[in-house]
């Protein structure tokens, strides 16, 4: 008589870390060069100071502290990871994946390291690889997902449509078997190839290889097309609230928090207010950090469970945006995980 299989675990987030580099740049800082004001860039995006990572630093350096800040949060140890997924736009090379640099340099020599690549919604992508993974694979137990970016090293000082939102940093949240009724549920992502143009690095690639015409042209620095991205997320953020919401029998006070890409936090809280999120539930860290990409909504989930935002049992909704286009949705039943703030703070909750 065959016994049957075990139930798939529920999987959830067991800790999380974040890693912002030492340098900062306020608005002061960027706006001369960007031909506006500090006045300007508050009002217009609401971002007050951004990360930068020093000249030696790349992108798997950030992602590593972060990684090792979740791991540490999780209470488990670095070689009990089975699965490491880096989610960025900015890598440290073209190949290798950046997950490979950082697994050498945490030393989680028994994890599969892999990157996932959706711009600012790779994260939530990366994690629903791993979520997978690790309810499809008998022996895996846990995995760490990073949202890592080092745009700094991409920017024209000059563009306004960049330079003043674009900055570094890095969070990342261990994945791993939690209790019945908590943990991931209701994933649901999407991508529009026919908006790729909107946001880009166009050079450096096997379209626009390297050279003294690229360089010349200004094609390793991102492009923005600002206000065909702020149509986008002025359409899709409401719709993945308002369709999870609707898929889930849920209305907007049964949601905790609400845990979202931060591309622009001025944007984010029009929105928020435009949608009736109750005030307080929508996490906005925008201001203290700029746009991380990938590294924004992770960030944000840290940022919350260490400023004690989270409430053991509490329902999250987690919608993400970016470039590709790209976008994504998650329900998450939190299980009170803690959180370690790496960089520049030093400060452990």
């Amino acid at each position: 008589m065959s016994s049957r299989p075990s139930p798939a675990p529920h999987i959830g987030v067991l800790g999380t870390g974040s890693y912002l580099p030492h340098g900062t740049r306020s608005n002061a800082d960027v706006a001369a060069a960007a031909g506006v004001t500090p006045e300007w860039i508050d009002r217009r995006t609401g971002v007050r100071t951004r990360h930068i990572a020093a000249p030696e630093q790349a992108a798997s350096d950030l992602a590593a502290d972060a990684v090792r800040a979740a791991v540490a949060a999780a209470g488990i140890d670095i070689d009990q990871l089975d699965v490491l997924i880096a989610a960025t736009s900015t890598p440290d090379e073209l190949g290798p994946s950046t997950a490979c640099r950082v697994q050498a340099l945490t030393g989680a020599r028994n994890a599969v390291a892999l990157d996932v690549s959706a711009a600012c919604a790779g994260w939530l992508f990366a994690a629903k690889v791993a979520h997978d993974w690790l309810r499809g694979s008998g022996g895996a137990r846990y995995a760490a997902v990073v949202g890592v970016e080092a745009y700094s090293k991409f920017l024209d000082p000059t563009d306004r449509a960049t330079a003043v939102l674009f900055a570094d940093g890095a969070a990342a949240t261990v994945l791993g078997p939690v209790p019945d009724g908590a943990g991931f549920s209701d994933f649901h992502l999407g991508s529009d190839g026919t908006g790729a143009h909107h946001v880009l690095i166009p050079a450096g690639g096997s379209r626009a290889p390297a050279g003294p015409a690229t360089l010349d042209a200004r094609g390793h620095h991102i492009h923005m097309d600002g206000r065909a991205v702020r149509d986008f997320i002025a359409d899709v953020f409401p719709r993945l609230v308002r369709e999870t919401l609707n898929r889930n029998d849920l209305c907007l006070t049964d949601i905790d928090a609400f845990i979202t890409h931060q591309p622009n936090p001025a944007l984010l809280r029009g929105l928020g207010e435009h949608i009736g999120i109750p005030d307080g539930r929508l996490v906005i860290v925008g201001d203290e950090v700029g746009n991380i990409g990938a590294a924004s909504a992770p960030y944000a989930l840290a940022r919350a469970a260490a400023g004690g935002q989270l409430p053991r049992g509490g329902r999250i909704l987690l919608a993400v945006f970016g470039a590709g286009v790209t976008w994504g949705s998650a329900l998450l039943t939190w299980t009170g995980t803690p959180a370690i703030r790496v960089a520049p703070l030093h400060t452990r909750a």
